[in-house]
């Protein structure tokens, strides 16, 4: 593995400056349209998560992502300029995402001239502008060596395969400082999150424990009843849940070519936190016909 400084040498690149230095429950129920009105409104009509627990949940569901990063003066007439690149990542403890980069890439090479940038998270199976995704403002440097394979244990906790291939060719990052966070969750909700607060928060058990695989088996189970259920109002193709938190889960819903999300939020005064509690919780719904649909 090649320190930082042979790369610098290796590539050119001179250092920038800045190198030198609780809810009240709500009525179960499925919920079809964003609503206006605000955070707070979205937040407790829909039984959503607060904006910087959503966050969290997010970046732990999430294995993808945008980085957008300053083209460095290596690539002349293109200095300057936002260059977006797809990457996988991992959070932290604090929810500062963790990164696998090759030498070889643009973005590291922006990043090692500049590092800002910002990056960009989907929800899983995003279908469209009203799934959620949060824009992370911050600065991305390299690890020092004793901490990368610390941070490679953080990678594998998250992606099982890949990673253990790249060890040894790639270089562990971090964004170190996070500066904003733009939040848009679906359902009427837009914030700016406060860092100290999203830093501070630990995410829903639900959203960390199992995560793909949860949802992989809840939708092998749930995606017909829920098909079935929503289609007594109009006619669906397909329901597949796309991410939960300890309030409800996100369906995405497919009308021929047309998507839409809908919520799912469990029980009053009902938090999950295992996939048996989920199952639970959604047999609840399914059965007992409590689902109350809006238009």
């Amino acid at each position: 593995m090649h320190g930082i400084g042979l790369w610098l040498k290796l590539f050119g690149i001179q250092l920038s400056p800045r190198w030198k230095c609780s809810r009240r429950g709500t009525r179960a129920g499925l919920f079809r349209t964003p609503i206006s009105g605000g955070v707070q409104s979205a937040t407790s009509a829909h039984g959503l998560p607060r904006p910087a627990l959503a966050v969290r949940n997010l970046m732990e569901q999430a294995r993808f992502a945008h980085l957008c990063t300053v083209m460095s003066r290596m690539h002349h007439r293109r200095e300057g300029y936002p260059f977006g690149s797809l990457v996988d990542f991992a959070p932290d403890s604090m929810g500062h995402p963790l990164f696998s980069f090759s030498p070889l890439a643009i973005h590291t090479r922006n990043l090692l001239a500049d590092p800002r940038c910002t990056l960009v998270v989907q929800i899983p199976g995003w279908s469209g502008l009203s799934n959620a995704r949060v824009t992370i403002f911050g600065d991305v440097y390299p690890l020092p060596e004793n901490q990368q394979e610390w941070a490679h244990k953080q990678y594998m906790a998250k992606h099982q395969q890949g990673p253990s291939q790249q060890w040894g060719n790639f270089y562990y990052f971090r964004m170190q400082n996070i500066s904003d966070i733009y939040f848009i969750g679906g359902f009427g909700t837009v914030a700016w999150v406060d860092v100290n607060e999203y830093e501070n928060l630990q995410p829903d058990k639900i959203a960390v424990d199992g995560g793909e695989q949860n949802l992989k088996e809840l939708n092998a189970i749930f995606s017909k009843p829920l098909k079935e259920l929503l289609s007594t109002e109009t006619e669906v193709d397909d329901a597949a849940l796309i991410s939960i938190d300890s309030k409800g889960t996100d369906i995405r819903v497919r009308q021929g070519a047309q998507f839409n999300i809908q919520r799912i939020s469990f029980e009053e005064g009902h938090t999950v936190e295992t996939l048996e509690e989920a199952k639970e919780a959604l047999w609840k719904l399914i059965n007992g016909r409590v689902c109350n649909l809006q238009k």
